[in-house]
């Protein structure tokens, strides 16, 4: 009795090396069950949001090309005032349009950053799960060690006892390694969803960015708008007469730049001035604005507002009434000009290798014609809000006019800018 006891005592201490790691596994696992479980599942309703966000934001995107379409169609037509309202509606519809797609870009941003966020707790429990695993991983082969072959052929009957003994402890330390690989892929993955959700955040202020500029936009092609019906009183005789007198006194204005231009450099080379940078090579520039709040309007723009009266010759750089101007490179001051309050505003600077700059809707001047001006050096401030002086007959907004002439042609701007 007392050996049949022994034997039970010592089947029971080797079952209890197995049955307690058995056991805590299947409690833990029970335990973890539930909160994972509504992780996983909130993690497939945030997927069905997003889903169905960006199928309402393929729907918005095929409404703006529409408009978009309709816009091109009538800029084929004749100038007319019925063909020249029907753009701006259409590009305020479009705008509009734009600007809901946008807002539904940031609700679907904000999903999956919500997503990311989830899915990365998911990881980090799962992480933990691992690290509890491995910690009684460790703790099973310590015990298992711990035991001479002796202790383990007397704790079993028969040397296939044994080589079980042997096999489970192989095999705790095959699921050891296995679970550090588990985690070691774990934790990329969470590192990547991480950089993920940092993209996504950037993204997501990049979109308010442009929605703002885009609410910016929709304002000037209001104020187009208004501006058409307030020259031509919704008569297309009187737009015919307007176009006609614009277009008279764009070209004035740019004869008057280049035939000036022309005249001035030859006096300077008659008295041997010269600039006191960029002599060789071409005349690299500076922003005279701060572009950070967008350009309107680029060079030889389709979608330029007046692009029936003028090919735009420059960029329009977005800039609050009143923001100080600052020459781009040293220069000359080869001509200002002051229009008054319902006149068109504007000052040219002449830099060295045949490139000029042109300042236009100027609503200040600081400068005085025949002087020298160095980098950075403010000029005057900007203007463009309709109404005020300096800012001309063709402006719908505040900005800076912004032009830039080689030999007197004008030439793209971005191709000198930084």
């Amino acid at each position: 009795m007392a050996q049949k006891g022994l034997k039970v005592a010592i089947i029971l201490t080797a079952i209890s090396l197995l049955v307690p790691f058995n056991f805590s596994l299947i409690q833990a696992a029970k335990a973890e069950e539930a909160p994972a479980n509504a992780l996983v599942g909130e993690i497939s309703n945030l997927d069905k949001e997003i889903d169905a966000k960006r199928k309402e934001i393929e729907a918005l995107q095929q409404k703006s090309d529409g408009y978009k379409k309709q816009i091109e169609a009538a800029q084929k037509k004749t100038a007319s005032l019925s063909t020249e309202l029907a753009i701006l509606s259409n590009r305020i519809a479009k705008i509009k349009i734009d600007i809901e797609t946008t807002e539904k870009k940031i609700e679907t941003i904000t999903l999956e950053i919500k997503n990311l966020e989830t899915q990365i707790l998911d990881k980090e429990n799962s992480i933990a799960k691992s690290k509890d695993r491995i910690a009684e991983f460790l703790r099973l082969i310590h015990r298992n060690d711990e035991k001479s072959y002796l202790e383990v052929i007397a704790t079993n009957q028969s040397f296939s006892e044994v080589f079980d003994q042997m096999k489970y402890v192989e095999n705790l330390q095959a699921d050891l390694q296995n679970t550090l690989n588990q985690v070691q892929e774990l934790k990329a993955e969470l590192e990547e969803q991480k950089k993920q959700r940092e993209d996504k955040k950037a993204e997501a202020e990049n979109s308010k960015n442009e929605m703002v500029k885009m609410q910016s936009s929709l304002e000037e092609q209001i104020q187009s708008k208004e501006v058409l019906l307030d020259k031509t009183y919704d008569s297309e005789k009187q737009f015919q007469n307007w176009l006609l007198q614009s277009k008279y006194e764009e070209e004035q204005i740019n004869a008057e730049i280049t035939a000036l231009e022309r005249t001035i450099r030859q006096r300077l080379e008659e008295s041997d001035k010269a600039f006191s940078e960029g002599q060789s090579g071409s005349v690299a520039l500076s922003w005279p604005v701060d572009p950070g709040r967008g350009i309107t309007a680029t060079f030889h723009d389709p979608d330029y507002p007046f692009r029936y009266i003028f090919e735009h010759p420059a960029i329009d750089i977005r800039a609050y009434q009143g923001t100080p101007i600052k020459a781009p490179a040293p220069g000359y001051v080869g001509k200002i000009k002051n229009g008054g309050q319902k006149g068109y505003s504007y000052i040219m600077l002449l830099h060295a290798n045949g490139l000029s700059t042109v300042y236009g809707h100027v609503s200040k001047i600081n400068v005085q014609e025949d002087t020298y001006v160095i980098r950075g050096q403010v000029i005057g401030l900007s203007g463009g809000m309709p109404g005020t002086p300096g800012a001309g007959p063709l402006t719908t907004g505040p900005h800076l006019h912004f032009e830039t002439r080689l030999d007197g042609i004008p030439v793209n701007p971005l191709d000198y800018l930084p």
